[in-house]
């Protein structure tokens, strides 16, 4: 296989696959962090929300089965490997779920409407990117080190090792128990709520799109020589990452991210195409466009303090049960139930709008 391809290209490869099945989740599922909660706060429906739901359980049982066969290894992921920020994960997650509801989508929803000819989805895109590496290594990451840094961990950073250590009953039993529970306590009264078939079976195939990504860079990383990182999806620095490959390819090499987020609109592309929804769209409201920008750079900011957005902390850290998950996804609840209500209501900061 590596005389045919090299590792970096399969770990892009991996990431489109998954990718894919993600952009078609956002077209044809309409699978969007957004929408889920906007949908709950002011919508009266919960039937997205489950779908998250659906993901993340669908996510852990699929990750810690894969743990339970030696197919991965949870302390190669960083989210597991190293310490994580209270501050950053509650911080970044506030921030990163206002700038979400101000710009109407999250770096994966964005990213996805690009797919469908949604030009005012590209300069979020950029936007949040840009942004996101400013925070990473440019002027904004002095501030982020010193004050939501991480490092090395002696121990496992993950809900089931603690549980484990407690109880004395195995994490990969303690994690695929958690996993079936949260799948069996968002199905319950799910008919009744609105939920159909249709989108059980996108949330779970988002699930094992996390899953997948897993196993497929930990192959890489165990069979391979170039030492390339254990991941699964994620939607800030990537993009940012993805920016830069574009702007540099010939001196670069792919990756993972690269290959993910390139799925992402390849994928929200030939669902929207499917659907005969695919449209050029731009933005005709300055005070929109203005709006939407500050959103994305929070994004950006926010997504790389917490380490991870939506996706990376809501679904691939949480799919490993790491103890920044839960925290930053409920700080990106939280924020974004305030920025809807500004968006919505008209509350706080009327000049924004």
């Amino acid at each position: 296989m590596f005389d045919l391809l090299s590792e970096p290209a399969l770990a892009a490869l991996i990431g489109l696959g998954g990718g894919i099945v993600l952009g078609l989740a956002a077209r044809l599922g309409r699978f969007c962090t957004l929408g889920a909660i906007e949908d709950q706060l002011y919508g009266n429906s919960s039937a997205r929300l489950r779908m998250w739901g659906v993901a993340i359980g669908v996510a852990v049982v699929a990750t810690f089965g894969l743990i339970a066969i030696n197919l991965l290894e949870p302390t190669s992921s960083f989210h597991i490997a190293q310490s994580f920020s209270l501050p950053g994960a509650v911080m970044g997650g506030l921030v990163f779920g206002y700038g979400m509801a101000l710009c109407g989508n999250c770096g994966y929803g964005a990213l996805a409407r690009l797919g469908g000819g949604d030009m005012r989805a590209f300069v979020i895109v950029g936007v949040m990117g840009i942004t996101a590496y400013a925070t990473i290594a440019g002027p904004l990451s002095g501030v982020r080190v010193s004050a939501f840094g991480r490092g090395a961990s002696e121990q496992p950073q993950g809900i089931a090792q603690a549980l484990e250590a407690v109880t004395g009953l195995s994490a990969t039993a303690i994690g695929l128990t958690l996993g079936i529970a949260i799948v069996a306590v968002t199905l319950r009264g799910a008919r009744a709520a609105g939920m159909n078939g249709k989108q059980v079976v996108w949330g779970a195939a988002v699930g094992l799109a996390i899953a997948t990504a897993w196993v497929g860079t930990q192959w890489l990383a165990t069979r391979g020589f170039d030492g390339l990182p254990v991941v699964s999806h994620s939607f800030s620095a990537p993009v940012g990452e993805t920016l830069l490959y574009i702007m540099t390819s010939s001196g670069a090499q792919p990756s993972f991210a690269i290959g993910s987020v390139t799925g992402i609109v390849v994928g929200s592309a030939l669902g929207s195409l499917f659907q005969g929804h695919f449209r050029w769209e731009a933005c005709e409201d300055p005070r929109e466009l203005r709006r939407q920008i500050f959103g994305a750079a929070l994004m950006g900011w926010g997504a790389v303090t917490a380490a991870g957005c939506s996706i990376g902390q809501g679904l691939s850290a949480f799919s490993l049960l790491a103890f920044s998950a839960p925290l930053t996804l409920g700080a990106i609840y939280i924020g974004t139930a305030i920025g809807l209500r500004q968006v919505i209501e008209g509350w706080p900061l009327r000049q924004i709008n």
